[in-house]
């Protein structure tokens, strides 16, 4: 047997370790690097809102479960494009995506303000988005997009609570007091107000309170306490009715580039879809929350609340009935919608209506006695 010197067998062993180093390295697979995709919002509300505070819940529930592949960023009112030419931005690729409301976009098409504005056939604004994601709304929604030509991809979620008349100088006692009045509010509600005989002016969010304070309007509705108290409605009004048929179904809605939205991997799709759920539900929670404490706050600054009497309120309807038959003459995108709500709604109301409690007998049960 030959014999081995010291050096060749440390030659020996630096050649077997170095050659298990590499057997080694080539055992552990790659571990790819994921890149992240972000994605540029603008929302169509005032960076100080709750209703931007929605938009960026929205977007934190997307880049949690993202795990850092997605980022969204959502830019306020004007940072890019004004509140009403969302729509357009989106499309163009100006931006990624945005939070808005559909009724902003109706003078694209009339019937998308039927996602918001009137009575909806009396479905509150959880049953329209049940029609929306079940009874065929949604296929009706990407009609009337591909129509105007708008490649987006719209999400809609966040039923909002009835949204008041509005706030006046004086209080609103019966349908000639809308006469002459100079007023805001924006879908198809402009013609349910013009119908009312106001004179409308459309304005976004922001623009409301200094127009009010300025005199160029007489009277507003925009949408809720949290939002008209941190806007500051009772700055420069005092009175503020409650209850209306003007905007009574609206929810929010998400949009997205479609190109930018289709180029996503289907799993980052699928956290948006789940996204949007989770985000409806946790903002219909909050508005309770918020919406709840803030009308307290209002009382305390001196605001005064009044329920719109029934009168004004029927007088909504048939003007309602009234936009109705002339928008729907020459619009047959308009009709359809119509359509299926009324299908949905015929349905879904009488189950509603026959199987809900009256839950304001058990509330007056328990504390009517103690406000007395």
């Amino acid at each position: 047997m030959i014999q081995k010197t010291a050096a060749q067998r440390r030659r020996f062993l630096k050649s077997a370790s170095v050659g298990a180093v590499g057997a080694t390295a080539l055992a552990v697979p790659m571990i790819a690097v994921a890149q992240t995709t972000s994605l540029r919002f603008q929302s169509t509300w005032p960076a100080k809102d709750i209703f931007h505070e929605y938009a960026n819940d929205f977007a934190k529930k997307v880049n949690d479960m993202a795990g850092g592949r997605l980022k969204i960023e959502v830019l306020p009112s004007g940072a890019v494009v004004p509140a009403f030419q969302l729509l357009e931005a989106v499309n163009k690729g100006t931006l990624d995506g945005g939070h808005g409301v559909v009724a902003y976009h109706y003078g694209k098409n009339s019937a998308l303000a039927l996602w918001g504005s009137g009575p909806a056939y009396g479905m509150d604004p959880n049953m329209v988005l049940a029609w929306h994601n079940y009874g065929g709304g949604k296929a009706l929604l990407e009609e009337i997009y591909k129509s105007i030509n708008m490649d987006v991809v719209s999400y809609l979620y966040g039923p909002m609570p009835t949204q008041p008349l509005g706030w006046f100088k004086k209080p609103i006692a019966k349908v000639e007091d809308l006469k002459g009045l100079k007023f805001r509010t924006v879908g198809l509600s402009v013609d349910i107000f013009t119908e009312l005989g106001t004179a409308v002016n459309p304005l976004p969010g922001g623009e409301i309170v200094p127009a009010l304070d300025r005199g160029l309007i007489d009277a507003a509705e925009f949408n809720n306490a949290s939002s008209d108290r941190t806007l500051g409605f009772p700055d420069v009004a005092k009175n503020c009715m409650l209850q209306s048929f003007h905007q009574s179904g609206e929810q929010f809605e998400i949009l997205f580039n479609g190109a930018k939205y289709k180029a996503l991997p289907q799993d980052l799709r699928s956290i948006i879809d789940f996204a949007v759920q989770a985000s409806s539900a946790d903002m219909s929670w909050k508005a309770i929350e918020r919406n709840s404490q803030d009308y307290i706050e209002l009382k305390k600054a001196g605001v005064k609340f009044y329920k719109t009497p029934d009168a004004i309120l029927r007088a909504q309807l048939e003007a309602w009935d009234k936009t109705l038959a002339k928008k729907a003459v020459d619009n047959a995108l308009f009709t359809k919608v119509l359509n299926s709500q009324k299908a949905f709604a015929e349905r879904a109301g009488q189950w509603q209506n026959d199987y809900l409690v009256d839950f304001k007998m058990a509330y007056n049960h328990y504390f009517s006695k103690k406000k007395a």
